[in-house]
């Protein structure tokens, strides 16, 4: 059992995690996408984005499926096209796991900060960073169901949120000045919704984190992907409500460029006092939580696929002996968030707020990894035809080639916008790669894992194309 991850979690387990790990999205980081395109702008992109990832998901389910990995992206991009793509493949999401919680560790000290000033929001980050961790290690099944009871708490509260901005709410709000500060469609409301696009995917970042926990599921194959249609369209439900809700509840601008946009908006309907204010607070932490926690668990189970196949350090694939967790995996992602809390001077560049540069890095990773993950569809349906594959992409080759296109444009706009944040993620990609140069041998040392492999070639020349038809249930 000595790398063996245990496997303990059903539907309602993962449905939890996919939901959780991205429902802050809803709570924060979105409103930097209004200072960039303007209400209207911003409701444009996120809808774009949206089709990107209804299409992604439902792409992505059949590698997960097919392929139930703790790796993930990694496990399916070294299936397709070898080490060093499966190499990319796994630090883009690394970068992508590693870099949002920060954010998010950020935005629980701003809620905190909200209701005792004289608390340090980096200083809460921190505590939030080694409560969190310490759950994570105390064992999977605890940490899923902890998830799951969060997560829907959240949901909840962003539903009360709803109902008391409900009264308050008008749409003249929402719609005036909405194209990047003006009422009127212009060519610079065009390219405000394209540089909004990092806080448009920021709705729903993450959510493919789930398949990190495949090999701790029971009966993946049929339970990942019920947990991910479910968990899709609830995010997007709520990430439209909620924006809405918010931006018709007063003057949208004095929402722009903060970590707690939903509790003031509900300020200006319920004023500074309000119990219902507190209560978003407090209970709005559940959402903070359920994400951050979350992807605490993504992070370190990726951590955990590179050291076991040798393309990180061995010693960060270790289990711990009482808990069978990663425990070491999920406290090496924890340093490197802390210290992104703390860098000011280097993250902090462009003229954005920190957070907002934390978030769009995680975003870099995450549309590399989400082009790197369709390709390797494509290229599993051709190199692997005799694969079992218990869901097949919807609306093939279309409804992925959707998907990959949508990445792209969102890849480009992400470069031409954060020039100076792509040098930055390019040479966290230039260093891994250093490292990857000078490993053969540890990767050559690592224990064999098959699903990192390709059937034998005969096995594919002699498959016949039937094998593309999904398992029945």
């Amino acid at each position: 059992m000595g790398q063996q991850l245990k496997k303990t979690l059903g539907v309602w387990h993962l449905w939890g995690i996919a939901v959780g790990l991205v429902i802050s999205g809803e709570y924060f980081g979105w409103s930097y996408g209004w200072a960039q395109a303007g209400t209207l702008g911003f409701l444009v992109t996120s809808l774009f984005v949206a089709a990107m990832y209804m299409a992604f998901i439902f792409s992505y389910t059949e590698l997960t499926s097919a392929i139930p990995h703790a790796g993930g992206p990694f496990a399916y991009a070294t299936r397709a096209f070898g080490p060093a793509g499966g190499f990319l493949a796994g630090i883009a999401t690394l970068i992508e796991f590693v870099f949002a919680p920060p954010a998010i560790a950020l935005a629980i000290g701003a809620y905190l900060n909200v209701q005792f000033p004289d608390i340090n929001p980096k200083y809460a980050a921190v505590g939030a960073y080694l409560v969190f961790m310490t759950l994570n290690i105390v064992g999977v099944q605890i940490a899923a169901t902890f998830e799951l009871f969060v997560t829907l708490i959240a949901i909840g509260e962003l539903l009360v949120f709803m109902g008391v901005v409900a009264p308050g709410f008008s749409m003249a709000n929402f719609v005036q000045g909405g194209w990047s500060g003006n009422d009127h469609f212009s060519v610079a409301a065009f390219g405000g919704m394209f540089a909004a696009i990092p806080f448009a995917i920021w709705f729903f970042l993450a959510i493919e984190g789930a398949a990190m926990a495949a090999e701790e599921a029971k009966d993946p194959k049929r339970t990942i992907p019920r947990a991910y249609i479910g968990g899709i369209v609830t995010l997007l439900v709520l990430a439209v409500s909620v924006m809405i809700f918010a931006g018709g509840a007063g003057d949208w601008r004095k929402l722009a460029n903060i970590n707690d946009p939903l509790p003031q908006a509900m300020k200006m309907i319920v004023g500074d006092n309000s119990g219902w204010l507190h209560m978003l607070v407090w209970i709005g932490m559940f959402g903070l939580v359920a994400s951050f926690h979350g992807i605490i668990l993504g992070y370190s189970r990726q951590i955990f696929a590179l050291g076991r196949a040798g393309y990180l350090p061995k010693s960060l694939a270790a289990i711990h002996p009482r808990f069978r967790t990663p425990h070491r995996a999920i406290l090496a992602g924890g340093v490197v968030g802390i210290a992104a809390i703390f860098s000011d001077n280097l993250i902090t560049i462009g003229g954005q707020p920190l957070t907002a540069n934390i978030v769009t890095l995680s975003v870099f990773g995450a549309i590399v990894m989400y082009i790197i993950s369709m390709a390797s569809l494509f290229k599993l349906r051709v190199t692997e035809p005799q694969l079992e594959r218990t869901f097949l992409a919807p609306g093939y080759p279309v409804v992925p080639a959707f998907a990959l296109l949508a990445a792209c444009i969102c890849l480009a706009a992400l470069v031409y916008y954060n020039q100076l944040l792509a040098l930055v993620f390019v040479g966290f990609l230039a260093a891994a790669f250093t490292y990857f140069f000078f490993t053969s041998r540890q990767r050559a040392a690592a224990p064999s894992d098959a699903m990192l492999h390709s059937a034998k070639v005969g096995a594919t020349e002699n498959a016949s194309p039937e094998r593309l038809e999904p398992k029945q249930a």
